[in-house]
C-alpha cells in the first residue's frame, strides 16, 4: 500500500467523509437484515456534525482518505456507549475495527470517566460480534433497535484491554 492507516480524534471537517464512509459502510448490515431504514443509513449529516462536536469521535485515515470511524459517549452513570463503528470494505479484516476500538475506549476513559463501555450488534453481525468478543466484549443481553432489528448487547470494564485483536 505504501502508506500507513492512521487513528486519530475527529475534526469538525471529517464529518462529511464520516457521513459517506457510515452509508457506504452499512449497506451489508443492511442486506443482512433487508433493512435500509437502520439508523446509520437515515441518519443526516448535521446529526453526524452534531455527534463530532459532541462527542468522542475517532477516524482512521490513509492519507486524507477517512477509512474508518467510530463514536462514544458517556452517561452519567460512567457508562460510555461505543457505536458506529465502520471501517471501509476494502480495508476490514486488518485490525483498523479494533485500533479505533481501543483509542474511543483509552479516550472515554481518560477524558471522560468511563468505567464501563457497552455496544450493540445486529444479531446476525457474526464478523462484528466476532471482533467485539475478540477484543474483550461480553453478552449481557438483548435489545430491539429504533429499526426493529433484534440486537445482541455487550459490555466490558474499562480497563479490561485485550493485548491483541
Amino acid at each position: 500500500m505504501g502508506m500507513s492507516v492512521t487513528i486519530s480524534a475527529a475534526t469538525e471537517q471529517d464529518a462529511e467523509q464520516i457521513f459517506r464512509l457510515q452509508y457506504l459502510c452499512f449497506q451489508s448490515e443492511a442486506a443482512l437484515y433487508g433493512n435500509y431504514r437502520i439508523d446509520p443509513l437515515v441518519q443526516t449529516l448535521d446529526s453526524v456534525r452534531a455527534e463530532v462536536a459532541a462527542d468522542c469521535v475517532f477516524v482512521a485515515r490513509l492519507g486524507e482518505e477517512v477509512v474508518g470511524s467510530v463514536r462514544g459517549s458517556v452517561t452519567d452513570d460512567g457508562s460510555a456507549a461505543i457505536g458506529k463503528l465502520c471501517v471501509h470494505p476494502r480495508l476490514q479484516g486488518h485490525g483498523i475495527g479494533a485500533r479505533l476500538l481501543r483509542a474511543a475506549e483509552a479516550a472515554l476513559t481518560e477524558q471522560r470517566g468511563a468505567k464501563r463501555f457497552r455496544l450493540e450488534a445486529g444479531h446476525r453481525s457474526e464478523g462484528n460480534l466476532r471482533l467485539y468478543r475478540k477484543v474483550g466484549y461480553e453478552a449481557v443481553g438483548t435489545s430491539k433497535g429504533a429499526d426493529g432489528v433484534p440486537m445482541v448487547v455487550l459490555e466490558k470494564m474499562a480497563g479490561a484491554f485485550v493485548a491483541t485483536a
